[in-house]
């Protein structure tokens, strides 16, 4: 939510609640009317998209620097002021444990994430989804290859030109912080750097249709287990209708995506890559012991799986809440009460061990 207001906001010039506001209500719209159909159309054609955009833009970026890569990156390390400290470790992790439970997180979270679980739901037998699992996880691999470069190739092409900068008394600015639309808008603004007005036009549609994609797939995801399986499976004990968990799973979209306007608000500052990270970590600690367990281990029960799943939740958003990002960033409180930013790493095992 907070990059599609961005994305709106820098391309339409609204303030970022409005832009928010019409994200989220074109997202509600899209799942109450859409459903899976819509939603799994929307993610088939952004997948497309999106790969062959970033493969684009990376290939225009190693162009510039005659393909060489080596190139590439002297001229970040010149262009940046940071200078060489740029080719290490970044600063989004500051200690090996913060960066081995950001790695558990993003590396379990995958598997957990509601709107990824979903798709095994829609393959015809156990063979399409392991050949569905292959594939996707290649495409994957290789589209993170080339953030990298796209990355890389916005510190030298961007940071070298005052047009991509809000401009300060006496037409100073900074380099880290001034970014017209923000530091999330780095590709975005790459995307003209390298194939002009038309090209920005098509990654900003490419991004709204993925951010669209995404949001519209948690969602659904969300919508579903509200109506099926709390209401229908566990509330209603069966004694229900398909029509009635339809029009619930509906009501259900609109509040789900009321709440996401509003923590959409709420983060407008916060680093769209972090936030990606803490959902990982999220994912990992709540679903992906429950689907490991129950693959893996015959004495698994269904309170084990309700009990160890609800314990890796709430010990993941307990944890995230209390950590700096959070805490002290969004609440304004002076010290965090938990030390790292990424809780997998001690969430996840608490989760498998219950």
């Amino acid at each position: 939510m907070v990059g599609a207001g961005k994305l709106i906001q820098l391309l339409f010039g609204l303030p970022y609640l409005y832009a928010v506001v019409l994200v989220g209500a074109l997202m509600i719209i899209y799942v109450a009317f859409g459903g899976m159909k819509a939603t799994t159309w929307v993610q088939v054609i952004k997948a497309c998209l999106l790969l062959g955009g970033a493969s684009f833009m990376a290939g225009a970026v190693l162009y510039k620097y005659g393909f060489n890569p080596e190139a590439l990156f002297a001229a970040a390390v010149q262009t940046h002021p940071k200078g060489d400290a740029i080719m290490a470790p970044g600063g989004l992790v500051t200690s090996p444990i913060e960066a081995i439970s950001l790695g558990v997180g993003l590396m379990f979270g995958t598997a957990g994430l509601p709107h990824i679980l979903m798709r095994f739901f829609t393959v015809s037998d156990a063979q399409a989804a392991r050949k569905s699992v292959f594939y996707a996880t290649g495409l994957i691999g290789y589209f993170y290859i080339l953030t990298f470069i796209i990355g890389f190739g916005g510190i030298a092409l961007l940071m070298s030109d005052p047009a991509y900068f809000k401009l300060g008394a006496g037409g100073t600015f900074d380099k880290l912080k001034d970014m017209v639309g923000g530091t999330n808008m780095v590709a975005v603004n790459l995307a003209n750097a390298v194939g002009g007005p038309y090209f920005l036009g098509f990654i900003s549609a490419v991004a709204f249709a993925t951010i669209l994609a995404v949001v519209a797939g948690l969602t659904l995801a969300g919508a579903s287990a509200v109506s099926h399986d709390l209401y229908a499976s566990v509330i209603a004990r069966g004694r229900t209708t398909e029509r009635h968990e339809v029009n619930l799973s509906k009501i259900s979209a609109v509040v789900i995506g009321i709440v996401a306007i509003y923590l959409g608000y709420v983060f407008e500052n916060q680093n769209v890559a972090f936030m990606v990270g803490l959902a990982f970590s999220v994912a990992a600690s709540c679903n992906f012991p429950v689907l490991a367990m129950s693959i893996l281990w015959r004495g698994t029960t269904t309170w084990g799986a309700l009990i160890g799943g609800l314990v890796g939740l709430v010990a993941a958003v307990v944890m995230v809440v209390l950590s700096d990002a959070v805490w002290v960033k969004t609440f304004g409180y002076p010290a965090a009460l938990f030390p790292y930013a990424n809780p997998a790493l001690f969430s996840m095992p608490l989760a498998f061990l219950t």
